[in-house]
């Protein structure tokens, strides 16, 4: 069962802004997260029923700091088609 919490972040990048014009939102979540899991967040928390979502399964980095070897979180991305006229900032309120 997905939940809000599964979630972390909706991505603000220059890329993704750009997406946002054409009404396409990037949402990164924990990597349980799966397409029918997300619409029914969006649906529940957010009240929007998405036209279409795509995921994207990203694999943690090795990163060295210090010597020390160390490996960032896996997580995943969804690039989800919103309705025309519609985008989850005005539906936080």
């Amino acid at each position: 069962m997905a939940d809000i919490t599964d979630i972390k972040t909706i991505v603000y990048t220059e890329k993704t802004l750009g997406l946002q014009e054409q009404g396409v939102v990037v949402i990164q979540t924990s990597p349980k997260m799966t397409k029918n899991g997300l619409k029914e967040v969006l649906r529940e928390y957010f009240g929007v029923t998405p036209l279409r979502v795509n995921s994207l399964r990203m694999d943690g980095k090795v990163k060295r700091f210090r010597g020390r070897v160390g490996v960032r979180n896996d997580f995943k991305k969804f690039y989800v088609k919103l309705p025309d006229g519609v985008s989850l900032a005005s539906q936080e309120a």
